[in-house]
């Protein structure tokens, strides 16, 4: 068995790995970090290379080439991924804890969801209305399974109390 000699991390390689990466979909930064590092461990199992550690100055330098050219921006993930997962049903704070496990800040996230303008009551009867159909169960029991499955979704108990205060007319 032949030892291979590592293929050198250039500033090339690790610029067509972002691209890569960034093509498919909008990333946070620490998101986009972290997918550096594993793509840099797959591309050296691919090869039967060992693992090489990305240089810092190497990927700090391809993550201000992706500033610079518009391809990574956390203001505009953060209010792109808002969007999305409030049309998929999920409430406000279920969003929030989501954007806080891919890196984005409190102040970021919290300026993310006040520029949505989602009317998060609307959503949760929305949401409530696929999952339970109408008209929404009024008995205790049913009533509590519509309560914990928005609460699931991240939806505010005043949120969700709203859709019984203005379906009670």
């Amino acid at each position: 068995m032949t030892d291979k000699p590592a293929t050198p991390v250039t500033f090339a390689r690790l610029l067509d790995r972002a691209t890569r990466i960034l093509a498919m979909r909008d990333h946070s930064e620490a998101e986009f970090r972290r997918k550096m590092a594993q793509s840099a461990a797959r591309a050296a199992m691919r090869h039967d290379e060992p693992a090489e550690e990305i240089p810092e100055e190497l990927l700090e330098q391809v993550v201000a080439w992706c500033y610079e050219h518009s391809w990574l921006d956390d203001v505009r993930f953060a209010q792109r991924f808002v969007i999305s997962r409030g049309r998929k049903g999920y409430g406000p704070q279920r969003i929030r804890m989501e954007l806080a496990q891919k890196g984005i800040d409190r102040e970021l996230a919290e300026a993310a969801l006040g520029e949505a303008q989602i009317d998060w009551a609307a959503q949760a009867l929305d949401a409530a209305e696929r999952k339970f159909g109408l008209p929404l169960p009024q008995e205790w029991k049913q009533k509590s399974k519509v309560l914990r499955y928005l609460q699931a979704k991240g939806f505010f108990m005043e949120d969700i109390q709203s859709i019984y205060r203005n379906n009670d007319d």
